[in-house]
């Protein structure tokens, strides 16, 4: 009995002591490194080609809105259009195409770039003639066609005809 006693001590002496952590050698914890290094570059190429994705398609869906709101002047424009018989009623409904297209694109943030009469800006024309004038060098005499800005951006610029000062002698 006495040795089942010691039996079931050294059992319990055995299960009480505290076990040594041992400390990882350099490679364990370069391999460790290197292995969140590796999920960490997994998940970030994951990250990559789903926010990718989702610009592609919110890209490719974007413009249904103002597809949408481009199609009631699609519907004026195929009314006018059939009725090229009538030439008054084929301008009315060609003027009111432009009117509805204009007024669909200023609201979406297009401003036509105001040219006639002001100094040239070379951010915003680009000058396609030059006329000797009195008028002070460099003014905008007429505009050959219209530039537009899409809010802050110029998205065309003015294709002008500038004034060049005479020289008096």
């Amino acid at each position: 009995m006495k040795k089942e006693k010691k039996k079931q001590n050294d059992g319990k002496k055995a299960e009480e002591k505290p076990k040594i952590d041992k400390k990882p050698t350099e490679k364990e914890v370069i391999d460790e490194l290197t292995n969140t290094l590796q999920r960490i570059q997994a998940e970030f190429e994951n990250y990559k080609k789903r926010v990718d994705k989702e610009k592609a398609e919110f890209v490719k869906y974007s413009k249904a809105e103002l597809i949408q709101r481009i199609l009631p002047t699609i519907d004026t424009f195929e009314i006018a259009l059939r009725s090229t018989k009538d030439n008054e009623k084929f301008v009315k409904g060609m003027e009111m195409v432009y009117a509805q297209l204009i007024s669909l694109l200023h609201a979406e943030g297009l401003k036509p770039i105001e040219s006639l009469g002001k100094k040239f800006d070379p951010y915003l024309h680009e000058v396609m003639l030059k006329e000797k004038s009195d008028d002070d060098d460099g003014i905008v005499l007429e505009e050959l066609q219209k530039g537009y800005m899409l809010n802050d951006k110029v998205l065309r610029h003015s294709k002008v005809k500038v004034s060049e000062k005479e020289n008096k002698k």
